[in-house]
């Protein structure tokens, strides 16, 4: 296991390379004019990063049930919530909302979505930005909708990039019978770090167990401010704050993802710390604060 060092993190700045080999990402994504903020991204500043989410796109309406709430004899309760917000439990669209860090000197993804299935390469195209840019690959956790972006005929989309995850969760997928094959692919690639670690400066690692057993969030700090990128820690973006202890039918350890949950929301609150969620409606920028004995989400006030 080697840990991110500040050395490490100093021999990626500046780096861009050339596009991986011809052949290996569309042609599209390697087109660099930027469209119009909203384009399939959102960017904003925080302090002196720029911060960009990509959306992944979207799935078809389905079901948002027992996926997205899995507690027994809850349905017909949290099915009332969604209305209350103009959402249909049937109709449910879920999103998924990777992030690029611009610190200055580095660019770091959050994340790289679904693949073939997913939009994040276009995305990517119209924020000015190609995968030979990109400096850092950070897993949040090894769900395919996070890791589906990492490889395309058998090589590395983001080529050029260090490849990180935490060393828990990488040693528990390729302990599965049948692991990711994408993680398998890049097992040599990845540099495996611990809750804490430094990914870059200003950018650290969060213990964010439950969702998966060794999931981590992402902490960026910049000019006095912080946000938290939440990977899926965060669950839904209605119901797992309004509900204490919802849980998710992904989640691998309920009771655990519950706790991780308020003490994320718990912080967010009380210190007005800005979160992404990747499953949050899009861009899924925004506040937490207290309603009564739970939470509620608060969207950022965007600007274009």
């Amino acid at each position: 296991m080697s840990k991110v060092s500040r050395r490490q993190a100093l021999k990626l700045l500046g780096t861009t390379g050339a596009v991986a080999a011809a052949g290996t990402i569309p042609t599209m994504a390697q087109q660099a004019p930027a469209m119009p903020n909203g384009a399939g991204f959102y960017r904003f500043k925080l302090g002196d990063f720029t911060l960009t989410v990509l959306s992944d796109g979207q799935t078809p309406p389905g079901n948002a049930f027992p996926n997205w709430g899995a507690n027994p004899g809850r349905q017909a309760e949290f099915e009332a919530a969604l209305r209350e917000h103009f959402l249909e439990p049937t109709q449910f669209i879920n999103n998924f909302n990777p992030m690029v860090i611009d610190t200055g000197r580095a660019k770091i993804l959050i994340d790289t979505g679904r693949g073939q299935a997913g939009q994040l390469l276009n995305n990517l195209a119209n924020a000015g930005l190609r995968p030979g840019d990109i400096n850092i690959v950070f897993i949040t956790h090894g769900h395919g909708d996070h890791i589906g972006g990492l490889v395309r005929d058998g090589q590395p989309v983001f080529a050029n990039a260090q490849h990180i995850i935490g060393e828990t969760e990488l040693q528990f997928w390729l302990s599965q019978a049948t692991p990711p094959a994408n993680l398998v692919a890049l097992r040599d690639r990845f540099t495996r770090v611990r809750p804490g670690a430094e990914i870059a400066p200003g950018i650290t690692a969060v213990d964010t167990p439950g969702h998966t057993v060794g999931h981590l969030a992402v902490q960026v700090t910049s000019g006095g401010r912080t946000l938290w990128h939440l990977g899926d820690a965060g669950g839904h973006y209605i119901l797992s704050l309004r509900f204490p202890d919802h849980y998710l039918g992904f989640d691998n350890n309920p009771q655990q993802a519950v706790a991780t949950r308020a003490r994320l929301w718990q912080a967010a609150a009380a210190e007005r710390i800005m979160v992404v969620g990747y499953h949050f409606a899009w861009p899924g920028v925004g506040y937490v604060r207290r309603a009564g004995n739970a939470y509620e989400f608060v969207p950022a006030f965007f600007t274009f």
